[in-house]
């Protein structure tokens, strides 16, 4: 129970009242001052587009690197002679310096930085840009670009090909480099994970972490060219970095591609240049830079306001009496915090969970770290945007025996976020009891490491028996059939079943486990959140933007922001749909961008059979009847609008075959926002408030935004009648 009205307001009232008093009586010049020592200075570059004249005033651009078309290009932009691409290099870099880290500074009260033991102080800073990486003639991409911190502005020899245009073969690794960098690579050496990565870069193009993009979604040179938005956060006083990448017009993920320590006091230069680098190799692709916003913390004389003997005896001056107003309000405010519920404080959830029956068991870190081989490489089944996952292998109860898990290590260890992602996933979880959903075992929180440790899944994930390579075994129908059956069970335990709503927000195949005789086992639920029984969706809170992952995400989650049923339906849809075709929610055939519009084309001309997976079609491993009741079934669950998708309990009759398979329009319903048409006062419907847009918004991996609408059209007679149909089309790629 919370604190009673009338306290909270004397609370808050005495907090004001002894401010107010205290600030009367202060002298105005010592107001001045106290105004002052809570500033702080900041650099701040922004460039919302590139002109040529940057080049002569803000801008160096050195090597193969140009501006034109309103972008900065990193590698030579042109599409004309293959010759001028390969084996280039290039760098853009801000033409003045910035300070970035200071020794010994003066005490400082003010700053948002800390100094370490040796007494050194590291800037702070923020950057954003926009980006597109383009393939001339849809060729194989190569090879990527950085984002760097440099210490001059020069850029090395021969630094072509997967050297990024950082070093060169002679320069690699030498710690007089001064250098680091964040690249986004699309090539694959031998160092690196895959051809689609992000890695941290220090006087090495060996990245000291590396993380794939592939598992968020992201693919850094798309055949069809995309726009992206890349945030990257550094903190000079906790000496780390976040590096978060999304679609353009999407806002901010809440998850970061990669996050690392970084101390850039140990490395770069103290008078550093900002800028990007790039290059090409054999394959080539244009490196184009669209925009970008730079904000660094100023720590350059004078402006450490606040700092030195005056800062001090100014605040001896106002501490006495700021102390002791605090400490009265203080007190008033501990006894209103006594009183208020404390279930969000997750240390006391983390008690809590403990003491709950049938607890999962908790394990010491070092018995984890044990099973895991030091959580090596070579053990790692997967990576999500939450955390990776290393197979383990733990002491049974009898002797000798030997029991196998699934170990996952959350990547945010030390945020506040990730002991909140952490304590979600463990919190509900915990009491879910169903055969189709992923058994936890067990967890381990210890310094700040968080873990939880899942039943092992020796068949791994679906999409890997979808999507594998020549020597993997067909996935049989049976198996598929069952496959779905399961999922949509686990499902409809947790839309309705459960003492909770749960929606687990991001059901796709990487999450559609299977054990030893390929029985589904939905897992990952780092996405999930319990609803109370009688709301219908979960308003995001935790989560800036849009989750889940791009092609199983409802096209009304970028307009709400809130994941329902409906939504978790709409992606179910989505993977019945790639189950029984092979083939990705984002269409690998041509002219489609969404696998759900070329199914339905295919229904509309009555030839939904060519849709199943050709592996099957070959060796006529499939029943028909019920490769059209799935393709239906996910058809209907992928319709627009939210209210016209079946519930899982229908679903689950579908499946089992005691109700016919849902009658589906043989065109696609066209996706209107507002999704309940409004009632105008005399209770008829108001169709002009609406909008009708077409697939290809929500299809599109840019999203929507008003300002590539490029055409109003009327829809082709026989499809959508006295509708108007708003397109987008696909941004450019900032130079041609």
């Amino acid at each position: 129970m919370g604190a009673p009205p009338t306290l909270r307001r004397l609370a808050s009232a005495a907090a004001t009242l002894l401010l107010l008093l205290l600030l009367l009586h202060l002298p105005t010049t010592i107001l001045s001052q106290v105004v002052n020592t809570t500033a702080t200075t900041n650099l701040t570059f922004s460039f919302p587009s590139f002109d040529k004249s940057e080049q002569f005033s803000n801008l160096t651009v050195v090597g193969d690197a140009n501006i034109n078309q309103g972008a900065l290009q990193l590698t030579p932009d042109t599409q004309n002679s293959v010759e001028y691409l390969v084996n280039k290099s290039g760098r853009v870099l801000l033409n003045r310096p910035v300070i970035l880290w200071q020794d010994h500074p003066a005490p400082s009260t003010n700053s948002t930085t800390t100094a370490d033991a040796a007494g050194k102080r590291v800037a702070s800073f923020n950057t954003t840009f926009s980006v597109n990486v383009y393939r001339v003639h849809n060729a194989t991409p190569g090879e990527g670009f950085a984002f760097i911190i440099a210490p001059d502005l020069q850029k090395p020899t021969q630094s072509y090909a997967g050297f990024l245009g950082l070093t060169n073969a002679t320069l690699n690794g030498n710690p007089n480099n001064h250098l680091v960098a964040v690249e986004f690579d699309t090539v694959k050496q031998p160092y690196d994970p895959d051809d689609n990565h992000v890695g941290l870069d220090i006087n090495n193009v060996v990245s000291n972490a590396t993380a794939s993009l592939t598992p968020f979604g992201i693919e850094i040179a798309p055949l069809n060219a995309t726009n992206y938005t890349i945030w990257i956060d550094y903190d000079g006083g906790d000496r780390h970095i976040w590096v978060y990448m999304a679609v353009q017009g999407q806002p901010k993920p809440s998850f970061t591609v990669l996050n690392f320590s970084l101390d850039l006091g140990a490395h770069v230069s103290q008078n550093s240049y900002f800028g990007f680098s790039a290059s090409t190799g054999s394959d080539y692709q244009l490196n184009c830079i669209l925009s970008w916003n730079l904000t660094v913390e100023d720590l350059s004389e004078g402006n450490n306001v606040g700092g030195g003997m005056a800062g001090w005896k100014l605040g001896v001056a106002i501490g006495v009496p700021v102390a002791a107003a605090v400490l009265v309000a203080g007190l008033l405010v501990f006894f209103y915090m006594r009183r208020r519920p404390v279930r969000d404080d997750p240390s006391v959830l983390m008690d809590k969970l403990k003491s709950l029956p049938g607890q999962p068991k908790e394990f010491m870190f070092d018995e984890l770290r044990k099973a895991t081989n030091n959580f090596d490489e070579k053990l790692k089944l997967g990576q999500g945007g939450f955390g990776m996952v290393y197979k383990g292998v733990l002491p049974g109860d009898n002797p000798g025996e030997k029991i196998e898990v699934a170990v996952k290590k959350f990547s945010r260890d030390n945020s506040k976020g990730g002991q909140d992602d952490f304590i979600h996933e463990l919190s509900i979880i915990n009491r879910l009891r169903h055969k189709h959903l992923v058994r936890l075992v067990g967890w381990c929180h210890k310094n700040g490491v968080l873990l939880l440790v899942y039943d092992y899944m020796p068949n791994g994930s679906l999409d890997h028996h979808l999507f594998c390579d020549a020597d993997t075994p067909l996935l049989s129908w049976e198996r598929r059939y069952n496959i779905i059956a399961g999922v949509a069970s686990a499902l409809h335990y947790l839309h309705n079943e459960y003492d909770q709503k749960v929606v687990h927000r991001d059901l796709k195949a990487s999450n559609v486990m299977l054990d030893a005789s390929f029985h589904a086992r939905l897992g990952d639920f780092g996405l999930a959140r319990a609803i109370d029984v009688d709301k219908t969706s979960y308003t995001e809170r935790e989560l800036a933007g849009v989750p889940g992952t791009m092609g199983y995400i409802a096209p009304e989650c970028f307009h709400t922001g809130r994941a329902t049923r409906e939504s978790d339906v709409f992606a179910f849809g989505a993977l019945v749909l790639e189950t029984v075709c092979g083939r990705r929610p984002r269409c690998d055939v041509a002219g489609f961008q969404f696998l759900a519009d070329w199914v339905w084309k295919l229904h509309r001309e009555r030839r939904l059979l060519d849709a199943v997976d050709p592996r099957l079609a070959y060796a006529g491993d499939y029943v028909a009847e019920d490769v059209e009741r799935f393709l239906l079934l996910g058809l209907a669950c992928s319709l627009p609008t939210p209210a016209e998708r079946p519930t899982t309990a229908g679903i689950v009759q579908i499946i089992s075959r005691s109700v016919e398979p849902p009658a589906v329009p043989p065109f696609k319903p066209a996706f209107v926002w507002p999704a309940a048409v409004p009632m105008d006062e005399d209770g008829e419907s108001s169709r002009l408030t609406s909008t009708v847009v077409t697939s290809s918004y929500y299809a599109s991996s840019s999203g929507w935004t008003p300002r590539y609408i490029s055409t109003v059209e009327h829809v082709e007679a026989g499809d959508m009648p006295n509708s108007i149909v708003v397109k987008n089309d696909q941004p450019g790629r900032g130079g041609d």
